[in-house]
């Protein structure tokens, strides 16, 4: 297959080029497209047979559930049901932006959408690509990032070409996203609602929201694997690199410790293997100085920086063709959950100190 790339304004798209790649929406085609958050892999959401190609394309486990993204608030009401309060005080805040939510889906969404649950993932992008994308194309547009399975989801054109080159029919490139990590989603069916992935919107600010406590699960923090996926990023490996990741955590108030140990594993490693530490740019020169190769991420004091900068760093530790990476924690307010889950999903070892 031609993959055919073509590049738009990201605040102004040029409608003619967004026409021709909603036309591949509507035609059962598949679109890589801009979001706020990472870029998505998109297909008519009511198209079976689409949707299925994207599971083909990534790889993707058939029971992973994918988002199903809409334009305007009137387009919820083709995908779900009986829409309950508590996510109508979330819609009227957190929309358009990175926020999911789980509702009742209609019978028209296909099973293939949602992993064969009575339930639907819903958001509505804060990207103009990806809204005016939908409008154009006249229906919701079901999309999970669009890289392979397993691996840092795509936050510009040339990872999602590296990725997924000749496998799908176009991709729009609008530079790179904004936030870097995956929408959060919440499961307001439940009472109290359920944090199923961290991301950009904070559980405190959705706490703010809605008025009450929600509850975090350990595998809504990345320490395990949920058995029936109600949302993507639940279950099996995901954002990770080729090279394998020690990610060392430090308890609240121990950053020292955390820094020590570092150190202390960087130097034994280095005796007989390639190894980088991934950073925050407060510690870089720590390590630096004892010459202990490094790739900064980002300020720990700017956690938005840090997520802006986790996947293009995770893809490039595999450009450096080191052994092994050994990762700085951070901390866990707002959208720090979301780095955090994303690291410990990606390491292949926990270390707390």
């Amino acid at each position: 297959m031609l993959t055919r790339v073509v590049k738009v304004n990201p605040i102004q798209p040029e409608r003619t080029l967004i026409a021709e790649a909603a036309e591949v929406i509507v035609k059962g085609g598949l679109v890589a497209f801009p979001t706020e958050t990472v870029y998505g892999l998109g297909a008519n959401a009511f198209n079976d047979d689409a949707v299925r190609k994207i599971f083909a394309v990534k790889n993707r486990p058939p029971d992973n559930p994918l988002i199903v993204h809409i334009s305007d608030l009137e387009m919820i009401h083709r995908v779900a049901l009986d829409v309950p309060e508590k996510a109508w005080k979330l819609i009227e805040k957190a929309w358009p932006g990175p926020l999911t939510v789980i509702l009742k889906k209609r019978r028209e969404v296909p099973k293939a959408v949602t992993g064969g649950l009575d339930t639907v993932a819903v958001r509505l992008p804060g990207h103009p690509v990806a809204i005016e994308l939908i409008e154009t194309a006249g229906t919701p547009i079901a999309a999970p990032s669009a890289n392979l399975s397993g691996r840092p989801s795509p936050i510009t054109a040339e990872h999602v070409i590296k990725d997924l080159w000749g496998k799908i029919d176009m991709i729009i490139d609008g530079g790179e996203t904004f936030f870097g990590v995956e929408s959060t989603v919440v499961n307001v069916l439940h009472d109290p609602p359920v944090l199923l992935r961290p991301g950009p919107v904070g559980v405190e600010e959705i706490e703010a929201i809605i008025g009450e406590k929600i509850v975090v699960p350990e595998w809504a923090r990345g320490y395990a694997e949920q058995t029936v996926p109600e949302s993507p990023g639940m279950k099996y490996r995901h954002y990770s690199p080729v090279t394998p990741i020690i990610l060392v955590e430090a308890y609240p108030g121990n950053r020292e410790g955390m820094i020590r140990k570092i150190k202390e594993i960087a130097k034994e490693e280095k005796k007989r293997r390639k190894i980088v530490v991934i950073t925050s740019s407060e510690n870089n020169k720590l390590y630096e100085e004892e010459g202990i190769r490094t790739v900064v991420i980002g300020s720990a004091k700017n956690l938005y920086e840090v997520a802006r900068n986790l996947y293009r760093v995770l893809r490039e530790i595999d450009e450096l063709e080191v052994d092994i990476a050994i990762s700085e924690s951070f901390d866990e307010k707002g959208i720090g959950l979301a780095i955090m889950n994303r690291l410990r999903k990606a390491s292949t070892l926990i270390l707390k100190v």
